[in-house]
């Protein structure tokens, strides 16, 4: 029988999304190889991984740190600290300003542990006073959870100031920095943070297939007989990987190849303050460009990430957003729908393998599609956008 045909290698389109995103070739190029799970030299790559993402967060000279890599995406790593972390007789704060704030809700319904919900509207970062009188008048919550960049909006939330709340009150500090870890800077000591969980596929620029968690090693060790789950049992995780450094489940061989190429990119690139300034430029070009065509951002510029952005549809009663996206998914360009119910938003994401000539071709075939007068679309493309 004779080998298929190799199929044509398409150009891949541009992902203006907060992950999965758009990587390097180099990281595509890494899973093209098999790795045994159990096998000395994978082993080692894990744990070059592990090492190297603490020395990421500045956590390497720690030894009180720990990077704990886990099968899933980014919620799996989030549920593992709430089935692992929380006592039998804890209560989880959960600061809610967005859909994820709001699955973390739902995790702790499933796994009945005890919660309270403390809401502010999505276009508005979660309270650090109102978590203060909260923490004042409800003496039975043990951990605060905050998203640190709400994706549902691109809202930033104080993640500081939140936490030096937390500590105030002896509560434990959790947060999910999925889309923030990486290319914004996080203090974890100035924050007060005892859990951080991210994902392989967000500003680190890596593929799906894994999240991880930092985690205070004695805050952990605390926790034992905790899990609520066989799987996601954190400390059970950290075990396996010091007794063998292997997963205590088949890993994802591939995504971790292509993380380990990711994180020689980033190092290349200067670290998270350099792919920052990066993400910081590609921010920028969007809101001018946007702005040069008559599109509004939802966010004020003082809460605003430079993760993702929230657009108003344009003024144009005719405007239909399954049309706008397939036509600019048909030029390349995959933006992501409004995630906000009261308002008619679409989003798009300024982090991945994208770069501020991206940002403009983008906004160009944004201006082409809604019929802006050709020479806002040429000092676009000129990269004269004022």
């Amino acid at each position: 029988m004779k080998n298929p045909a190799p199929l044509p290698v398409a150009h891949d389109p541009l992902l203006f999304t907060p992950g999965p995103l758009t990587t390097s070739l180099s990281v595509k190029h890494a899973m093209l190889h098999d790795a045994g799970s159990w096998h000395f030299e994978f082993n080692a790559k894990v744990c070059w991984i592990r090492e190297q993402l603490l020395d990421v967060a500045g956590l390497s000279v720690s030894p009180d740190w720990e990077a704990i890599l886990l099968q899933g995406s980014g919620t799996f790593g989030i549920e593992a600290v709430f089935a692992t972390c929380v006592p039998p007789s804890g209560k989880v704060a959960v600061l809610a300003n967005g859909a994820y704030g709001e699955r973390a809700v739902q995790m702790l319904v499933h796994s009945q542990i005890n919660h309270i919900a403390l809401r502010t509207s999505e276009d508005t970062p979660c309270s650090p006073g109102d978590l203060e009188s909260l923490l004042c008048r409800d003496r039975d919550i043990t951990h605060v959870f905050v998203v640190h960049c709400e994706t549902t909006s691109g809202i930033l939330n104080p993640i500081q100031e939140i936490g030096a709340v937390a500590r105030k009150h002896h509560a434990v500090f959790i947060v999910d920095a999925m889309s923030s870890f990486g290319g914004i800077p996080i203090d974890f000591e100035a924050c007060g943070i005892d859990y951080l969980v991210s994902s392989a596929n967000k500003c680190l620029e890596g593929v799906p297939g894994f999240c991880f968690v930092f985690a205070r090693r004695s805050g952990l060790l605390a926790c034992e007989g905790w899990a609520r789950s066989l799987s996601l049992d954190l400390l059970a995780q950290l075990k396996g990987f010091e007794k063998n450094g292997q997963f205590r489940y088949t890993p994802p061989t591939h995504s971790l190849l292509a993380f380990e190429q990711a994180l020689h990119e980033l190092m290349i690139e200067g670290g998270v303050g350099g792919r920052g300034d990066r993400y910081r430029r590609n921010h920028e070009t969007l809101i001018a460009g946007m702005s040069a065509i008559g599109l509004r951002s939802y966010l004020r510029p003082e809460v605003q990430s430079p993760i993702i952005t929230s657009f108003h549809y344009p003024d144009n009663p005719a405007f239909n957003f399954a049309d706008f996206y397939r036509r600019l998914a048909g030029r390349g360009f995959l933006i992501y729908p409004g995630k906000i119910s009261q308002i008619d938003l679409f989003r798009i994401g300024t982090i991945g393998r994208i770069f501020e000539a991206d940002i403009r071709s983008l906004i160009a075939a944004i201006a082409d599609i809604l019929d802006r007068p050709a020479s806002v679309i040429g000092a676009i493309r000129a990269a004269k956008i004022k």
